[in-house]
């Protein structure tokens, strides 16, 4: 099967919430999920509010991410998990 790349926006509870720190617990759940992490940023928002996008690839083959987004969302400091973005690896 083919593998798809795919893009996550996590939302902080705010501003005070450190970044660095959630991206490690966000690229563990992904990786326990099967994904390999491509690229992660953090994206101005407003208000000096950032989100974290961070960008994986996984195999087509494992189905839908909700069972991800479900267990990022668990993790303190996130308000908010969802894909905003999936494409198809061709090659």
């Amino acid at each position: 099967m083919a593998q798809v790349i795919i893009t996550l926006k996590i939302m902080p509870d705010g501003i005070d919430i450190n970044l660095d720190k959630l991206q490690k617990s966000v690229e563990k759940e992904i990786k326990g999920f099967g994904g390999t992490v491509g690229k992660a940023e953090q994206v101005p928002i407003a208000f000096g509010l950032k989100s974290l996008n961070i960008t994986f690839i996984m195999e087509e083959s494992r189905g839908d991410t909700e069972p991800l987004e479900k267990r990022i969302c668990k993790i303190k400091g996130v308000q908010s998990c969802g894909v905003i973005d999936v494409r198809r690896a061709i090659g």
